[in-house]
């Protein structure tokens, strides 16, 4: 009788002792709330970003210059600023991170809400729109719709519980995929001979701190793209890429997760090979802004795994930094010739003269498709089979921004095709918004794995997740620009990298601390 009262007091006694993030709540434990220190300081902070963000900006905006009409798209265009603002500035000051719903508020704020708004006002757009106002107006409704038709998605995906495996002693993580230490091996190698054939097919290491326009024109004359298709430099490029920047994003983890890793020499050595490796073909000199905006933000990510105050400082500096710095960035880039630049004594000059065209291009898309109808799947069909050669499949669909681009006349067809467009060309208004609440219930569920994936309940430095995570977060901003057909290629790459990788069968070495 007495050792089972003593066993039950001990029973007790350590369920008292364990935090409470890690007690289990619908299958999985939570992380740990907020400490007290940060919601009183959020308190202080929450008024005037959410009036900063929902109003301040808006009103700066509406008071600007301009020849625009306030008709139905400018209300519907203030309402989605708004709106987004608001779930920003809740994404913000969240009491968990929600790493992916956080990027996708920040892109819907600025690229649909702020500039497409000072569009409006001021009465200039970087694209012609081609068709009627009413078109416009479509576009904004529907951006709008889809917004509240991804936070159903998110809110249901809230309400159902996560589920694991059985726990085990050579599964403490729960069953989440970490990276097999042979394997990650395998991937570095990859990475330093993908990347070495990659950089002496374009001449060497001079090319890649040149330009844009360089690059492209080297990789037309190396003889890696045929007459018609993209394939071939599609796959140069990517597989000179992304197995770099995931190498050292897995490394980058194990220093900053494993107090033996920091002390292993030959950890950091690879890690600092695989930097300068990626400092080479990753550059912002000769890459597209938005790519090496994945690069940085999934690095920052990895790197601080598990601070609240990394993310809400990117979140937050982020909608200063695509205000500001972004537009200005673009000095590599060649010029754009089939677009005049606009005159505009706003301040606000740069959104309506550059990068962002997604609203104005999803009317002239909603054009486009009133004069020959919806293509039911085609173009989405195409982006998943982006491997296929045009030689093989001669009716493989264009990207989406370069068909409307041709059908408005244009020669410069580099324009862009936000996810919202990809789901009206094929589906129409039931595909926004079944395609917007299926992305907001899958990006609300990886936001919790993840969560759990950079706490201790997590699987430790191999965690596959707290990897993938960070970098789709990055990638979220060019899925959600468009075109997915040129998206396609390296999200595929980083998928079979991590797939060749992974494995559910941890072992004692990579959990050692």
């Amino acid at each position: 009788m007495t050792s089972v009262h003593t066993s039950t007091h001990e029973q007790d006694a350590r369920a008292v002792a364990r935090p409470e993030w890690a007690r289990v709540r619908g299958g999985l434990p939570e992380p740990p709330e907020r400490p007290i220190a940060w919601s009183m300081l959020s308190r202080a902070l929450s008024v005037p970003l959410i009036l900063g963000l929902v109003c301040f900006l808006p009103a700066v905006i509406a008071a600007q210059p301009g020849s625009g009409v306030k008709d139905t798209a400018y209300w519907l265009q203030l309402v989605l600023t708004c709106y987004a603002g608001a779930r920003l500035a809740t994404m913000i000051l969240s009491t968990r991170r929600r790493l992916l719903q956080g990027v996708f508020w920040m892109f819907v704020y600025i690229a649909m809400g702020v500039a497409p708004f000072a569009q409006v006002v001021i009465g200039q757009t970087p694209t012609p729109m081609v068709g009627p106002r009413q078109d416009l107006i479509t576009a904004v409704a529907l951006v709008l719709v889809g917004c509240a038709a991804f936070d159903l998605g998110a809110l249901l995906a809230s309400r159902r519980p996560l589920r694991r495996r059985t726990p085990s002693p050579r599964s403490p993580g729960g069953g989440q995929a970490v990276a097999h230490p042979l394997r990650l091996r395998l991937l570095v190698l990859l990475a330093f001979a993908a990347s070495a054939f990659y950089v002496m097919k374009l001449g060497g290491p001079a090319v890649f701190f040149s330009s844009r326009q360089e690059i492209n024109e080297t990789v037309a004359a190396s003889g890696v793209v045929s007459e018609g298709s993209n394939v071939g430099s599609a796959f140069v490029k990517g597989f000179g890429q992304v197995p770099a920047l995931l190498a050292m994003l897995f490394y980058t983890r194990r220093l900053a997760t494993s107090y033996r890793a920091r002390r292993t020499p030959s950890t950091a050595l690879v890690w600092v090979a695989l930097v300068a490796l990626n400092l080479v073909v990753n550059n912002p000199v000769s890459n597209a802004r938005y790519w090496f905006l994945t690069v940085l933000m999934a690095f920052v990510f990895t790197a601080f795994p598990s601070s609240a105050a990394i993310y809400r400082v990117v979140l937050a500096t982020g909608v200063v930094g695509a205000l500001v710095v972004f537009p200005y960035a673009d000095k590599f880039r060649y010029d754009d010739e089939a677009q005049r630049p606009a005159q505009s004594a706003s301040v606000f000059e740069p959104l309506v003269t550059k990068d962002y065209d997604q609203m104005v291009m999803f009317a002239n898309t909603i054009s486009w498709v009133d004069t020959r109808g919806h293509t039911y799947g085609r173009q989405l069909s195409g982006s998943a089979l982006f491997f296929v050669p045009r030689a093989v499949w001669s009716g493989k669909p264009e990207d989406t921004g370069v068909r409307v681009g041709q059908w408005m006349g244009l020669r410069m067809t580099n324009l862009s095709a936000p996810l919202w467009t990809e789901f009206w060309v094929d589906f129409g208004a039931s595909g926004v918004i079944g395609g917007l609440a299926l992305i907001g219930y899958a990006v609300a569920r990886t936001d919790r794995r993840y969560a759990l994936a950079v706490t201790r309940a997590g699987p430790g430095p191999g965690s596959v997740l707290a990897v993938a995570a960070p970098l789709i977060a990055g990638y979220t901003f060019i899925l959600l620009r468009g075109p997915l057909l040129q998206a396609a290629g390296k999200l595929a790459i980083a998928a079979l990298c991590l797939l060749l990788i992974s494995t559910f069968k941890e072992r004692r070495a990579a959990r050692r601390r």
